[in-house]
């Protein structure tokens, strides 16, 4: 059973006709995108220092606009190349002169670039929106605790006192465990973590204050001692 031909590839493409390099050196740089995610392969291109990854470059490009005005809609975020290949194109015959009189043929070589883009599994497509909100939750996590701690440094400056980094850990703590029950509802995880902290400095405050308790009935009891010895 044959499988399925070159012009017959499901997906939107995009062709460079007539490229002005081999498709040798083309089927090099196609390599390495080949199966990649839109974003990743651009990325690819965009610092590999071969010429014609320029080139190539400009035709994914336009395989994803192809994809967006003409395959419905589909944004570039959603879509993963899904094939590319190089063939050989027409070759320019030229001379150059050599010695005594004699002649030595140039071959120019040109191939024909095709690149198509399709769109990715539904599956995959979950597992990424999964991903960048994780990620977005994780950002907003810290940029709140981050303005938490710099109101917290500003109040115990004008208080002249210290705070301690504490709240900040429970809070990253409190939503990389998903206690918040939605990512979104992280003042819900503030105010959490603000409450316990606050337990703990009560806990502190009435262990001082045992403390201080036990040293005074200490020094009673020396003093008992002292007056019973006299």
């Amino acid at each position: 059973m044959t499988g399925v031909k070159t012009n017959e590839r499901p997906g939107t493409r995009a062709v460079l006709k007539h490229s002005g390099v081999s498709a040798y050196k083309a089927r090099e740089v196609l390599d390495l995108i080949r199966g990649k995610e839109y974003e990743r392969a651009s990325e690819i291109l965009e610092y590999c220092d071969r010429e014609v990854a320029t080139v190539i470059g400009k035709v994914l490009h336009s395989a994803a606009a192809n994809a967006f005005h003409n395959g419905g809609g589909i944004e570039s975020e959603e879509l993963f190349v899904s094939a590319c290949y190089a063939d050989e194109g027409t070759t320019l015959k030229r001379w150059r002169p050599r010695a005594r009189g004699r002649a030595t043929r140039i071959r120019k070589r040109t191939c024909h670039i095709t690149v198509i883009v399709s769109r990715m599994p539904e599956e995959e497509l979950n597992r990424r929106r999964a991903r960048v909100a994780a990620e977005q939750a994780d950002r907003r996590a810290r940029r709140v605790a981050g303005a938490r701690r710099q109101g917290r440094a500003s109040a115990a400056a004008k208080d002249g006192r210290s705070e301690t980094p504490e709240v900040d850990e429970r809070l990253l703590g409190i939503v990389a465990a998903g206690d918040t029950g939605e990512t979104t509802d992280l003042d819900a995880a503030v105010e959490q973590a603000l409450a316990g902290s606050e337990d703990e400095q009560a806990e502190s405050t009435d262990e001082a204050a045992g403390d201080t308790d036990e040293q005074a009935e200490s020094a009673d009891d020396a003093a008992g001692d002292e007056e019973t010895s006299d």
